[in-house]
């Protein structure tokens, strides 16, 4: 079985997506803000490791990163929030937060220091950078068949975090939502997905290295239809279950968006929090409770407050 990065290297044969890791989208996370119980927060992690020595730690400047909110359950996106990143110069970049097509915050500063540049506008909170990796994994135990070293793989991992906290009802009335991000580029004048995803270690277990380009460019209302006889004859496979109880397990995961009910505390696989232990979610079930785990525990850099992600490895 091949070693899974989160939501890591999520093109074919574990590479970034179009062979680019500035399109590379790694995590989502959505869980009640610390502070003010009434704001969620959403976190869109991209740009593994690897950056592009050509394009250093910056965003694609033809690329929308965008985060996906449906609030009726028809697993669309009901409110989106869109990610635009400037061309960089003289080691300055640049971000326009829109949502619905409406700008929020023009021209944010991205930082790629020590400390967060947190910005405010219409009660949206946001804050884009150079972060420390919070996904934490034994990815070399897992790639050899879970033989465990005792090594978290991301310890040193940098990436870029895109983190917004809203006021709940900008986000719909009902407190159930689901949460996806994406990530498309512009080709030939058009915006084409080129990365997509919400649960963690779903792509590099499930599918195909043939199917992954589709797979991104899909969309999660259709990842019933799409990949439900496919993933069942994973999990057969892997963890020996019949097919109906490959079908419950699947339940969390297909379609590919994350859940979230904001009236009960945050938890995978109801949000995701980022100290979260997805990655032994994941091997229990590919491996119908057989493996419980990898050993490795939370990033214990983790801020308490807004943009909660760590400051970014020297």
């Amino acid at each position: 079985m091949s070693a899974h990065m989160s939501h890591h290297l999520s093109g074919p044969n574990l590479r970034p997506p179009s062979g680019d890791a500035r399109l590379d989208l790694t995590d989502v996370f959505a869980f009640q803000s610390n502070t003010e119980p009434s704001r969620t927060v959403l976190i869109m992690d991209v740009n593994s490791f690897g950056f592009d020595p050509s394009a250093g730690q910056y965003l694609h400047p033809e690329a929308v990163y965008r985060l996906c909110v449906d609030n009726d359950g028809d697993n669309r996106p009901d409110v989106t929030f869109d990610f635009v990143f400037s061309q960089p110069q003289d080691g300055r970049q640049t971000v326009t937060v829109s949502k619905d097509g409406e700008v929020v915050i023009a021209d944010a500063e991205v930082s790629f220091g020590v400390e967060p540049n947190v910005v405010e506008a219409g009660g949206v909170v946001f804050s884009a950078g150079l972060r420390s990796d919070p996904f934490f994994a034994d990815l070399e135990g897992i790639g050899n068949n879970f033989t465990w070293t005792g090594n978290d793989t991301m310890a040193e991992s940098n990436v870029i975090g895109i983190a917004l906290e809203v006021p709940d009802d900008l986000l719909g009335p009902d407190p159930r939502i689901g949460v996806w991000g994406r990530v498309l580029l512009r080709k030939d004048g058009e915006l084409v997905s080129v990365d997509r995803g919400a649960h963690p270690s779903l792509t590099a277990y499930f599918n195909a290295e043939d199917a992954k380009d589709a797979y991104n460019a899909g969309d999660p209302a259709d990842d019933v239809r799409n990949y439900r006889e496919a993933w069942i004859a994973v999990l057969e496979h892997t963890g020996g279950y019949t097919a109906d109880e490959a079908m419950d397990e699947l339940e969390t995961v297909l379609p590919d968006v994350l859940r979230f009910d904001r009236s009960q505390p945050a938890r995978y696989p109801n949000g995701r929090r980022l100290a979260d232990d997805v990655t032994d979610v994941r091997l229990q079930m590919i491996s119908h409770g057989k493996i419980t785990g990898d050993g490795i525990g939370h990033h214990i850099d983790l801020l308490d407050e807004f943009p909660y992600l760590g400051p970014p490895h020297a």
